[in-house]
């Protein structure tokens, strides 16, 4: 994404970008959480979110 953007440095929301695609063929979700509704891609995106981006500096 960074590339494309013609830049050279990676921001945290490349990375969440991309992430469902790079990771979804990753996850096996227990059959305890399929039947109550989760996928893959609702998991990934809770999981973001939670995730705080980390700061520059020093």
């Amino acid at each position: 994404m960074a590339l494309l953007s013609e830049r050279d440095f990676v921001l945290p929301e490349d990375v969440k970008r991309i992430a469902l695609a790079t990771l979804r063929h990753r996850i096996t979700l227990s059959p305890e959480m399929e039947i109550e509704g989760h996928d893959c891609d609702t998991v990934l995106t809770d999981l973001l979110n939670k995730i705080e981006a980390p700061r520059g500096g020093n």
